[in-house]
């Protein structure tokens, strides 16, 4: 379902807009067209057309990844997501990162970073295709965002809340950057970091890996690339909470 038109003065639209994304019970994903809503008609076509594209490729792999429930009396349960599992007490295979952490070993993180990683990949191809560009202002951030381009530099800048609102004039766009760089800082840097530090000179092979892994709910594939690389039991040794019920590690 794609939102066009907001009658919440200054809606700022697209890939960070409050609320949007996939819903996993829903089997749906939420989103907005790229750029002001005030009108209905997108501000910048190429630009909304590309959102379009890193959204939809993103959610199709969210929908497109293994998951499976279980009936707990009157509660419906999802066991597993992806390659990660969890208890139906919430308690879940990995535990969350630590606050300020540049690195990433939870699984939720990893799966977003490479659904995010995988669509940023198809939306710089086709920008790159049809020669689309965009260098000055609100638009080149968004651009370099969808894209999969933002440098340490903007990041930088964009930390800065003075620069955000002078970019970004209408709160509601000021307070879209935030939430850009909160997400590339929480998630994109961070699965970066990890396929530096875990994948080493084979980024791409792990990552490829772990997409197979999570849209087939096999971890056979992905647990053989880095016990080769890694050792034995590789995939617990990175991954497992020592919280997570014994009887339940795989």
């Amino acid at each position: 379902m794609a939102g066009v038109r907001s009658e919440r003065e200054g809606a700022y639209g697209g890939f960070h807009h409050p609320d949007q994304g996939y819903r996993h019970l829903h089997m749906r994903a939420l989103i907005t067209v790229s750029g002001p809503l005030a009108s209905g008609t997108p501000e910048d076509p190429e630009l909304a057309a590309l959102d379009l594209l890193r959204a939809y490729a993103h959610d199709c792999l969210h929908y497109g990844s293994f998951r499976s429930y279980r009936l707990r009396g009157d509660e419906i349960v999802r066991t597993q997501y992806g390659v990660n599992f969890r208890r139906h007490d919430g308690r879940t295979y990995s535990a969350p990162d630590l606050a300020g952490s540049p690195n990433t070993r939870n699984l939720g993180v990893i799966m977003e970073g490479a659904c995010d990683r995988e669509a940023r990949a198809v939306t710089r191809r086709i920008a790159r295709r049809l020669a689309i560009v965009r260098a000055e202002g609100m638009s080149a951030y968004v651009f370099r965002d969808m894209t999969g381009t933002l440098t340490t530099a903007d990041m930088a800048a964009l930390a800065r809340p003075a620069y955000r609102a002078a970019h970004a004039p209408a709160e509601p766009a000021a307070i879209f950057l935030e939430s850009m760089k909160a997400y590339q800082e929480s998630v994109n840097a961070r699965y970066v970091r990890f396929l530096a530090d875990v994948g080493r000179g084979e980024a791409a092979g792990l990552h490829a890996a772990l997409l197979r892994a999570m849209l087939s709910g096999s971890l056979a594939g992905l647990s053989a690339w880095l016990d080769r690389r890694h050792g034995p039991r590789s995939f617990a040794a990175l991954f497992l909470n020592p919280g997570y019920p014994a009887r339940s590690r795989r």
